[in-house]
Formats: C-alpha cells, sequence, structure tokens
C-alpha cells in the first residue's frame, strides 16, 4: 500500500499576468541507463554531488500543483516527464503521480501527459500502464540498425537497437501513441530519406520529431549553451568548436529537404512532423509551435529532481538557474526580468546577416544554443545550422505556399500531393497553360501556380 499523499504546503504567490509557458520535468536528474555518446545532459549530474537523484514527494507535489494552477483557464494541462532516463523512478512513482493528478485536477479539464525515455526499461506492464491513463511517449531512435547504434550505446558500449525496436513494438502493441525522436547527426546525415522510410514503413511511426545534434566542444571557458547573460560567440565556420558528431549545416539541410520530398508527395495528413508545422504555420502567418522558430523563446524550462527550475533544457548551468519551486512558484520564476531578457536575447542578439534574410520569417535565427558562429560580417550569434535552414526553406517555398492556400481556403492539406503532381507534369494530367491552377484559386495555371513554378 502506498503511503498517504502530504497535505498540501503553503500555496506560493504567482503574477495573475504570468505568461503560459512548456515544463520538461526531470525525476531522475541526468541519470541515466544509457551511455549515448551524444548526449548533452550527463555531465548535468555534475551540479548534484553526492545527490540521490530521485524527485522527492515535496517537489512532485509542488510541480503538479503550480502547473495545474498555471494552466487554470486552460482546457488541457500538460505534464512532460524527461531525463536522464524517467523510467528508472520505476512504474510504482507513475502511479502516484496519475493517483494525485486524479485529486488535483478541476472537473473539466484534460490531462496532456508526456514522457520521452530511451524504451530499454519498457514491458507489458508498463505499456498497460501507459496504455491505460493516454500517456504520450516519445521513443529514442535514430533509424536503421547501423546508424541508430552508432552513437546510442548502453554503459557497456553496446549498441541498443533490439531493444529500442522491441519497445517500439510493445507500445504499438498496447496502443499506446508513441512518437519516434530521431536525433541527427554524422552518421545518419545523408540518409534521410532511408531513416524515414525505415521509421515509417518498418516501424509505422506517424509522429517523428527530427533533432540535430550539435556538440560545442569547450575552447576554453565559453558557455557552451551559446547565449549566455554575458553574450553571444562568433566564431567562424572552420574555428568552430564542434565534435566529429555534430551534423553538418549542408547534411542537415539535405536531411531535411529528403524527408520533406517523400513527406509532401506521400504522406500529407497521414504523418506529422513538428518541424515541417511549425515551417506550415510561417507561411500561413501563425505563430510556429516550436520555440526554436519563434522571434523570442523562454517559455520552456526544465525542472531539475530537487525543484530547481532552469531557464531551458539546453541551459542548464548555475548561470541560468531561476530559483526553486519550493521557494518561489515556476510562474513567478518564468515571469522574472532574468528569465524575460533571456527570452528576448533571442532577438535582440540577432545578427544583421539574420535580419535581412528571406527566410528569417520561417527562421527567426533558430535555437539560441546553436548560435555561436560570425555572420558574413564578423557579427557575432549566426546559427551554425544556418546553412541548412537556408537550403531547406527556399527548397520547400513552392509546396508550402501551396499548402497555405490549401490550409486558408479550409481545404484538407493532403490535397497538395495531388496538386504537385499535376505542377510536376501539367500535360500529363491534362491541364494547359490557360485551364484553372490546380490549386483552386479560380486563377488560370500560367497567372498561378505554373508561374512560380
Amino acid at each position: 500500500m502506498s503511503a498517504p499523499a502530504p497535505g498540501p504546503a503553503a500555496p506560493l504567490s504567482y503574477p495573475s499576468d504570468a505568461p503560459l509557458f512548456h515544463v520538461l520535468a526531470k525525476p531522475t536528474g541526468a541519470v541515466c541507463n544509457l551511455d549515448c555518446t551524444y548526449c548533452f545532459y550527463l555531465d548535468k549530474e555534475a551540479l548534484y554531488p553526492g545527490a540521490s537523484f530521485r524527485m522527492g514527494d515535496d517537489v512532485l507535489d509542488a510541480y503538479l500543483r503550480q502547473v495545474i494552477e498555471v494552466h487554470r483557464d486552460q482546457p488541457v494541462v500538460p505534464v512532460a516527464w524527461q531525463g536522464g532516463e524517467p523510467t528508472l523512478m520505476g512504474l510504482d512513482f507513475f502511479r502516484k503521480v496519475v493517483g494525485r493528478l486524479q485529486r488535483l485536477l478541476p472537473p473539466g479539464q484534460q490531462l496532456e501527459h508526456s514522457l520521452q525515455t530511451n524504451g530499454v526499461r519498457l514491458d507489458d506492464d508498463w505499456c498497460a500502464f501507459l496504455a491505460e491513463h493516454r500517456v504520450l511517449v516519445g521513443l529514442s531512435i535514430d533509424g536503421p540498425r547501423e546508424v541508430h547504434d552508432a552513437y546510442r550505446k548502453d554503459k557497456g558500449g553496446r549498441g541498443t537497437f533490439d531493444q529500442v525496436v522491441r519497445a517500439a513494438r510493445l507500445l504499438q502493441r498496447h496502443g499506446v501513441d508513441v512518437n519516434a525522436l530521431v536525433t541527427v547527426h554524422a552518421a545518419n546525415q545523408d540518409r534521410g530519406r532511408e531513416v524515414y522510410r525505415f521509421l515509417r514503413d518498418e516501424l509505422s511511426f506517424r509522429f517523428i520529431q527530427l533533432i540535430p545534434i550539435v556538440e560545442r566542444l569547450d575552447p576554453g571557458g565559453i558557455d557552451l549553451g551559446g547565449i549566455s547573460r554575458g553574450g553571444i560567440a562568433g566564431f567562424s565556420r572552420q574555428e568552430a568548436p564542434v565534435s566529429d558528431r555534430t551534423v553538418s549545416p549542408e547534411g542537415w539541410g539535405r536531411f531535411l529537404c529528403e524527408v520533406f520530398d517523400e513527406w509532401v508527395h506521400h504522406d500529407v495528413g497521414t504523418v506529422f512532423l513538428p518541424t515541417f508545422e511549425a515551417a506550415l504555420a510561417a507561411w500561413v502567418g501563425l505563430q510556429p509551435s516550436m520555440c526554436i522558430f519563434r522571434e523570442t523563446c523562454g517559455d520552456a524550462v526544465a525542472l531539475e529532481h530537487n525543484g530547481d527550475l532552469y531557464s531551458c533544457d539546453h541551459y542548464v548551468t548555475p548561470t541560468h538557474r531561476l530559483g526553486n519551486i519550493l521557494e518561489q512558484h515556476m510562474a513567478a520564476l518564468v515571469a522574472s526580468p532574468d528569465q524575460r531578457a533571456f527570452g528576448c536575447k533571442k532577438l535582440d542578439a540577432l545578427p544583421p546577416q539574420c535580419r535581412r534574410c528571406e527566410v528569417r520569417f520561417a527562421c527567426n535565427g533558430a535555437c539560441p544554443k546553436d548560435r555561436f558562429l560570425a555572420d558574413a560580417q564578423g557579427h557575432p550569434g549566426l546559427s551554425w545550422l544556418c546553412a541548412g535552414y537556408y537550403a531547406f526553406f527556399t527548397h520547400v517555398d513552392l509546396p508550402m505556399r501551396l499548402l497555405a492556400d490549401h490550409v486558408r481556403r479550409g481545404q484538407p492539406a493532403e490535397g497538395v500531393m495531388a496538386t504537385l503532381r499535376a505542377l510536376s507534369d501539367p500535360a500529363a494530367a491534362g491541364l494547359g497553360r490557360n485551364d484553372p491552377c490546380p490549386c483552386g484559386s479560380g486563377r488560370k495555371l500560367k497567372h498561378c501556380h505554373g508561374a512560380r513554378a
């Protein structure tokens, strides 16, 4: 029998106009049962020497109460777990989480519960629990065996492909909603189409998140996060201190373009990729869902096992510790001047090359952690991935304009696939230059997408 939940702590005050934000809670801190060679978080254990790296009931209760309070006027309350490896807390911990959420959640509100995992510890009991409580699972997998096992290894240096594939199939067999979390690095950057087809066809993933691996090496005391309170680094491309595992700017662009071309011709409406959805939002004129593509950031914070709250998952450093949620409400910490300045610096430190760029509306300089190059005039703050993003956003311009047209007219987005087929060979589709454009605009092909193509 589990111990009774402790009584409520004294409420902490927070500003009523605090912005909405997303929290990645790390109940085991940086502790993980794998030893992936590109993992940026494993060395965060050094921040807490001698710690147990297990979230206690006091921090758990504060987290759940505060995140519900922040979303008091919203229909959905997001609760997200990451690591390290959160399943190391054990299934009983998450049963306790669900029990407390059921008591705390106001009537009429829905829970959006998510868990990111390497999948190694998952079994039938875990999967039955995740299915019963509709927990969305993000499963880390980098593609076919040889590219996945290149860097995703266990503590003995062995590849983990078989264990992760087993986990994916087990989750799907139990009916768990599962997404693929795919890092793109030196070992798979030239195999975008192959990786995508493997995930879609062999493992039946319908939601795929692409994450570029950019590993800065310490050139001598410079903040490895990119943005610091003091400024943004400005290396040349040739002198930038990155690991040999890091995806190249051109490799990142090629990977995105290969995957996009496969997706836009075959899978619109059936497979979903946040990078493409964020791009479409930009072409439609909406706020992108991904913080890296917004003008400013600072609304996605990281919660450590002991209650320490940090500016961002990529900025878990002493400099970016905002405070502790046992002492201050997380909403007050996110609304603090330091955190607002952190978020605004994404825009304020944008170099002139970015400000003039034709795809700025879609990119906005990308993630601050990767902005350590100098632009063509020597101004700091250019993204390591700039060339890749530029190649991608210019490559997708026509399909994105077509998709945006479909969305604005209330037409199903998947109709763009037929439109692209017709535009690629109008004669085969029986279209002449004076026929109506297949996009549905009502204009002649020669005056619409035929001219643009």
